[in-house]
């Protein structure tokens, strides 16, 4: 019980270390590559990293299954919002796949995902 409980902790840590980074980079792109100024997209981006940061904190301390979940489902619905954008256009703006930090992003939210997902699997034995 004892490893399973260092998985969740690390897997906690990580997955909200992941969603700051994700939080990072919106906020960046928010200020310094003008997406402010995008329609709806500019207060998306700001609500998504001030969103981010507070369930990275709460995941952190709390470090309980439902922490879990929320941290997983936060960046999944951050991806699959970046997916849309790509593939249909969200809210009159369609983004593209070679945007600044797009990579990088997809990259770290999917890692959140897998993460909180460890994290998730990780408290069924330790609660």
């Amino acid at each position: 019980m004892g490893a399973r409980r260092v998985v969740r902790d690390v897997s906690f840590a990580g997955g909200s270390a992941l969603l700051l980074w994700s939080s990072y980079i919106h906020f960046h792109l928010w200020d310094a590559e003008g997406y402010r100024h995008i329609p709806t997209i500019g207060d998306l981006f700001l609500l998504q990293v001030i969103a981010g940061v507070l369930v990275a904190i709460t995941a952190v301390v709390v470090r309980r299954r439902w922490a879990g979940l929320l941290g997983a489902g936060f960046a999944l619905s951050t991806l699959i919002g970046f997916l849309i954008s790509v593939d249909v256009g969200l809210f009159g703006f369609k983004d593209s796949s070679s945007a600044p930090f797009a990579h990088e992003a997809f990259g770290v939210e999917v890692g959140a995902i897998v993460l909180f997902v460890l994290a998730v699997w990780s408290c069924a034995s330790t609660s």
